[in-house]
């Protein structure tokens, strides 16, 4: 394996993550709802090793790992993102496995502090993606 291929192997969360994602790279929807939108969102599990960048790139999305320790590694000016969603591993699983997720759900875990969020008009495009 090269060292190129095994920077771009994902682990932890934001393999999971990818896994979920990717598939909308197929979708012609999706690229046509997204096809002039530029946006960095970070998806990070607290209780986890690594964060999620997804990078959605005029129509085109894809999943970055990123080491979440230490601290500065998730910082806004050394990753770029627009919007940062953070929370347990659980909480994650409980969006991204689908089921009836709604934004009155999501607010909810925001008020009682389980999850915490930046860049919330950029963090609603996520929204938008469960929904294709």
């Amino acid at each position: 394996m090269s060292e190129i291929e095994k920077k771009k192997k994902l682990r932890g969360f934001a393999h999971i993550v990818a896994k979920e994602i990717d598939p909308l790279n197929s979708m012609e929807k999706f690229k046509e709802k997204f096809k002039d939108t530029e946006v960095k969102l970070l998806l990070n599990a607290k209780d986890g090793k690594y964060a999620a960048l997804i990078v959605i790139d005029k129509g085109t999305i894809h999943v970055e790992g990123i080491k979440n320790n230490p601290k500065e590694n998730i910082k806004k000016k050394n990753v770029g993102w627009n919007g940062l969603l953070e929370g347990n591993t659980q909480i994650f699983m409980d969006l991204l496995g689908g089921g009836d997720v709604t934004t009155g759900m999501v607010i909810k875990k925001i008020l009682t502090r389980k999850m915490k969020i930046r860049g919330i008009k950029k963090v609603l495009i996520l929204m938008q993606l469960f929904e294709l």
